[in-house]
């Protein structure tokens, strides 16, 4: 789809060019763009002070190497990144990821779109992101605690409670954040909360395992309400089985749908009487096994090997939970004629643009990723806070603030969507409100 607006369009190929060979930051930064088009026609000043050439340019982007030595006495190396993207309204704010896919393109995706899922929550938070292509899986203790001080050892020299404060993401947990924080409070010499998804005896926040999933369902609730819909007695299709996913099948079970298939890396299963998550959350939690052991105890449940094929399974609401560009448009018209009728993008980015566009073109609900998964950095934002006051709230009062920031967000993203002519295309309203606020801090900053 090409962006309708000369200066944009250009404005797209040059990011392309300057940017070869990172596909998925080509995707994020055309989505925004053709989004702006009404924004930036209505003000131009976007435009004629560099606002929007700035918006698609991170501030800093650090890579560096990371050596470690596993228990064999074996020395390797891995690459660690960090974007510092966007600071214009608060700190740089965004997880870190390990994985083997990690590369520059990957990190400059995920902290372009920060920026706008960090300036939803309306909190005082700018856009970044890194991690490394180091994959903890199979990893001993030792081994991922060797790897993360040495990543540490260089990533704390450009990071602070009032600069950037990382968290996790995928392959971070709360393992892999202990040694990191470990490590910068050894080479600082001062507790700060430099990052965030810490264990509770050291400064985390309750629910913030779950404010990602629980806040993808506050988010849908919305939607689905305004839509004249809800949970109740829906089916519900979720990929993944991380805390995002774990945590969205905890909450649309209480507001009464029923979850019947979840997946990782290997496969999917079916639980047509529905996902039991105590068996999920201690395979996934406790055990760290496959899913495939699910049937070890349920063994009426189905296991497929490959995770396309779960969204051919018939549901009211899917909930895309797992990573980038899971969905794809076949996936997409699969869903569609089965009947279901809401989309809400739990993981960055999961669907296609093709996808999205089947979605939107047979009336299915859609919420997307920056917005409707916007409840981990926002808790994340509320454990800053709560650092900063050398002070905690309780579960219920971190989930109340959760709760409202998801409703808030929702209503503006809503209303920002119908004020520029797309009324109901959260996807526009998401762009535009999450732009708004910083480009306007942008422009109060003169050329920076």
């Amino acid at each position: 789809m090409s962006i309708q607006n000369e200066y944009l369009s250009g404005l797209m190929d040059r990011v392309v060019a300057r940017n070869p060979a990172e596909p998925e930051f080509h995707q994020a930064v055309r989505e925004v763009l053709e989004s702006l088009v009404p924004v930036v026609e209505a003000r131009p000043e976007f435009i004629r002070e560099g606002i929007m050439d700035c918006l698609v340019e991170p501030e800093r982007i650090i890579k560096f190497r990371v050596p470690w030595e596993d228990e064999k006495g074996q020395i390797h190396v891995n690459r660690g990144f960090r974007v510092q993207f966007n600071s214009a309204i608060g700190p740089y704010k965004g997880g870190l990821r390990f994985h083997p896919s990690v590369y520059e393109g990957i990190i400059k995706f995920l902290g372009f779109e920060q920026i706008f899922k960090n300036s939803l929550t309306g909190l005082p938070i700018g856009g970044g992101k890194g991690g490394s292509d180091f994959d903890p899986k199979g990893k001993t203790d030792l081994e991922v605690m060797r790897f993360c001080q040495s990543f540490m050892t260089e990533l704390f020299k450009y990071i602070g409670p009032d600069t950037d404060v990382p968290a996790g993401d995928i392959g971070v947990g709360g393992r892999e954040i202990g040694y990191l924080f470990g490590q910068y409070k050894r080479l600082r010499n001062e507790f700060t909360g430099v990052l965030t998804g810490k264990g509770l005896t050291y400064g985390g926040s309750l629910a913030r395992t779950e404010a990602t999933g629980y806040g993808l369902c506050y988010f849908t609730d919305c939607m689905l309400k305004d839509a004249g819909r809800s949970f109740e007695g829906a089916t519900v299709v979720i990929s993944g089985s991380g805390n995002v996913a774990i945590y969205a099948c905890e909450k649309a079970t209480q507001l009464g749908a029923r979850v019947v298939a979840m997946s990782d890396s290997g496969g999917y299963i079916y639980d047509r009487d529905g996902i039991d998550l105590a068996c999920i959350k201690q395979l996934k939690e406790v055990e760290r096994k496959r899913i495939s052991a699910y049937l070890d105890t349920h063994p009426n449940a189905e296991y497929h090997a490959g995770c396309r094929d779960i969204w051919n399974i018939p549901c009211g609401i899917a909930l895309p939970c797992a990573t980038q560009n899971e969905l794809d448009e076949q996936s997409a018209k699969a869903l569609i004629a089965n009947g279901c009728f809401c989309v809400a993008e739990g993981a960055n980015m999961p669907s296609t643009p093709e996808a999205v566009h089947a979605f939107q073109s047979a009336g299915v609900l859609f919420a997307p990723a920056k917005a409707a998964n916007a409840g981990g950095v926002a808790t994340s934002a509320l454990e800053m806070s709560q650092n900063s006051m050398r002070f905690y709230w309780t579960f219920q009062e971190v989930d109340e603030h959760l709760k409202k920031i998801m409703v808030d967000l929702y209503h503006n993203a809503s209303s920002a969507a119908a004020r520029y002519g797309a009324p109901g295309n959260l996807v526009a309203g998401a762009n535009i409100a999450g732009f708004l606020k910083v480009g306007e801090s942008m422009l109060a900053y003169g050329i920076v």
